[in-house]
């Protein structure tokens, strides 16, 4: 089971949430799992966009209560670890997807880099050598995919 994860803002940025919507539709096409942190902004939308593909969602939550997740989470897990999930995020994950994002966002990219995950960068203004900036959410899914492979 092939599992990519979305990392990027929790804040509700429209054009940001439009293109993650479409990111977690093609990983749900897929038959890819999609994990992110479970709340709001980039999470949300792109659990959405999964769901609506018919896919598995996971969302590893900064605190304890499951009920702080989106409801487009099939599988909350509570960590309680605050921002310290964003290491758990990454190494669950075979590539990464990072749309938008900032400080956060950061972190995930530099742990998945040091772990030699694939990232690929959607509308991202976070440009590091080995982050793959693409153009289109469906790009970024199947470069995923092919990096995975």
């Amino acid at each position: 089971m092939i599992v990519i994860g979305v990392i990027g803002s929790g804040d509700e940025v429209k054009e940001l949430n439009t293109l993650a919507e479409e990111v977690g539709f093609e990983i749900g096409r897929s038959g890819s799992v999609t994990l992110n942190g479970g709340l709001g902004g980039v999470m949300r939308a792109s659990a959405m966009g999964a769901k609506r593909a018919g896919g598995l969602t996971i969302g590893f939550l900064p605190g304890l209560d499951p009920a702080q997740t989106n409801p487009f989470i099939d599988i909350p897990v509570p960590t309680g670890l605050g921002d310290m999930r964003n290491f758990l995020i990454v190494r669950a994950s075979h590539a990464l997807i990072a749309i938008g994002g900032g400080f956060g966002t950061l972190s995930e990219i530099a742990i998945a880099l040091k772990m030699k995950r694939p990232v690929i960068g959607v509308k991202t203004d976070i440009l590091i050598d080995n982050v793959l900036c693409v153009e289109s959410p469906k790009r970024a899914v199947s470069t995923a995919l092919s990096l995975i492979k």
